[in-house]
């Protein structure tokens, strides 16, 4: 494999979206990226966090068959992850960028091959967090359904976003209208690139029932250290 080689290029309103491919010379593998504008939304090098997220959300759900939406796609690995649960009856997953679920359904992406093949699996057009605000629907072919899970992979950070239109999922007012969209006992789960921050923590609690954060740790081969990250769970009352 070269270097480096540009597997797709799509201008968008949120910046120009590059899907490529290269083989890293510091961690000596080949590696696929998506890159927003300036921002890296994914890296192939860095999955742990993004599965232990899928794996995380899993443990905590309760229930023999469960309904799971995941907003957002990227490189599929939190979706890979929630797919691993045999009691999985559907997945949905939600990314507001047709492009990377083109990528996904022309297999550009390994985890496409895997998503695309599977029954139970969905993946939708659309703006996840429009879908949470009132009148809004995570799944428009079936208006006003609840979940057993919503797990979420779109921002850096509860206070870091991708676009300043994510920002009011974040307060108590929006995690409340997460709540709403779960059944008794289901189970909201968060990805973060950052170390858990209590103050967010007390945000969650505040619109759940219970509210806990989980420090993620990785090798990072490129600065030869460990990294973190973090996974916050959040359940409704049963």
């Amino acid at each position: 494999m070269a270097l480096f080689r540009e597997l797709d290029f799509r201008p968008t309103p949120m910046g120009d979206l590059v899907l490529r491919e290269r083989f890293d010379v510091t961690a000596q593998q080949d590696i696929i990226e998506i890159k927003l504008g300036d921002e890296f939304l994914m890296s192939s090098l860095f999955t742990v966090s993004e599965t232990a997220l899928g794996h995380l959300a899993m443990a905590d759900t309760r229930g023999e068959r469960i309904d799971v939406v995941v907003g957002g796609l990227g490189l599929g690995y939190t979706a890979l992850a929630v797919l691993e649960d045999p009691r999985v009856a559907e997945l949905v997953v939600v990314d507001a960028l047709p492009e990377v679920i083109e990528w996904h359904e022309r297999h550009l992406i390994p985890a496409g091959i895997i998503l695309t093949a599977d029954d139970r699996c969905r993946l939708v057009h659309a703006d996840f967090f429009a879908g949470l605000r009132d009148g809004g629907e995570l799944d428009p072919d079936r208006p006003g359904r609840r979940w057993d899970a919503i797990v979420v992979d779109i921002d850096h950070t509860p206070g870091h976003h991708l676009h300043p239109s994510h920002a009011d999922l974040y307060d108590t007012a929006g995690l409340g209208r997460v709540a709403a969209r779960l059944h008794p006992g289901g189970v909201f789960a968060l990805w973060s690139n950052d170390p858990p921050d209590d103050s967010f923590t007390a945000v969650l609690a505040a619109a759940f029932h219970e509210a806990r954060a989980e420090l993620i740790t990785f090798h990072n081969p490129l600065q030869g250290r460990d990294a973190t990250a973090s996974v916050y769970l959040a359940r409704t009352p049963s």
